[in-house]
């Protein structure tokens, strides 16, 4: 098969022919017919993600396709159908697990990370029955590919993790992919929305994706905004983002008893947080890590009525043999890019 493949963090990144992965007792293995491009991605390949040990490595986690093989324990599933998955793929035994929470699953795999990943043909899931999601018939790769990270992740941090509710003032920092499907979910669900970002395009997206105000950041103090706009302050906020500065803002910009999701990754050390705003204004600090395969129907039937449209955030649809530039270029395009190999 072919895949992308870097050798060292940060390094270059070449289209390579290399054996084709077979599927493990309770696994398969998925053709993939789309793969979307990630800042998580990016941040594996600088070598931000511990659960990358070995190199050479093939990234990629979001990812929609048929199935090729199954492994001799996988009863649920067979070749030729139509699936995607969570980004974090769980063991389905765990103490987490057994509770329904398995996108933070004790033993949990990532292609991508813990294994290679979906920038490739072919691409090896483990413990199948547990993280497979049969895609509705009409629904395209390209629609499926960005639901298992971006979109799936947005979706759970906003109508379960935040619990926004209509009327609410939701601020989302950050109008990458997770950003503008935080939006557009918290639009259809009735909230009113604050867009933040330092990009022109990218607000506008946001515009269309619903959002009422739209923030440059680098116009002046985006907290005094963002409370004057709310009328005292955001009921929820949404750090889509993943920067020290951004997750500041988003807890100042509050009101009282407020609540902060956090999604946007963090690398690079401890990261400073006003914990006397938070504790003077009873604020909830919350992370959010991802959606498992048993929530996915709820989103699933909001966009087979239309009330949810992720078509409407790809931007970008390349080959494989651009996934590479595009990756070590990220943030170049905003809206989200698809692969389809």
């Amino acid at each position: 098969m072919r895949a992308v493949i870097f050798e060292e963090f940060g390094g270059a990144m070449d289209l390579r022919e290399v054996p084709d992965p077979g599927p493990s007792p309770g696994g398969v293995v998925i053709r993939v017919a789309a793969t979307g491009l990630c800042r998580s991605d990016w941040h594996g390949w600088q070598g931000h993600d511990p659960d990358i040990r070995t190199l050479p490595h093939v990234p990629g986690h979001e990812l929609a396709g048929t199935v090729e093989a199954v492994g001799a324990d996988v009863h649920n599933h067979r070749p030729g159908d139509r699936v995607t998955v969570p980004f974090i793929c769980a063991c389905g035994t765990c103490p987490s697990c057994a509770a329904g929470d398995q996108q933070v699953c004790e033993r949990q795999t990532q292609p991508g990370f813990t294994h290679w990943g979906s920038f490739a043909d072919l691409v090896a899931i483990d413990h199948a029955d547990v993280n497979l999601i049969r895609l509705p018939e009409e629904m395209p790769f390209t629609t499926a590919a960005g639901l298992g990270c971006r979109f799936a992740t947005s979706f759970r941090a906003v109508t379960q993790v935040g619990a926004v509710r209509p009327g609410e003032w939701l601020a989302v920092y950050g109008c990458g992919g997770v950003g503008l499907s935080a939006i557009m979910i918290a639009a259809a669900a009735g909230a009113l929305v604050v867009a933040v970002d330092v990009n022109p395009e990218a607000l506008r997206l946001a515009g269309e994706a619903g959002a009422v105000h739209l923030v440059d950041a680098s116009s002046g103090d985006t907290v005094a905004q963002i409370r004057e706009l709310t009328g005292g302050g955001a009921h929820v906020s949404i750090d889509a983002l993943g920067n020290p500065a951004t997750c500041a803002d988003a807890i100042l910009g509050l009101r009282r008893r407020g609540r902060h999701v956090q999604i946007g990754l963090l690398p690079g050390g401890p990261t400073p947080i006003p914990m006397d705003h938070v504790i003077a204004h009873e604020l909830q600090v919350l992370g959010s890590h991802g959606m498992p395969a048993h929530a996915y129907p709820p989103m699933l039937d909001s966009i087979r009525a239309g009330a949810l449209n992720p078509d409407r955030l790809i931007t970008r649809r390349i080959g494989l043999p651009e996934a590479g530039h595009a990756l070590t270029t990220l943030g170049q395009v905003p809206g989200i890019t698809v692969i389809r190999p």
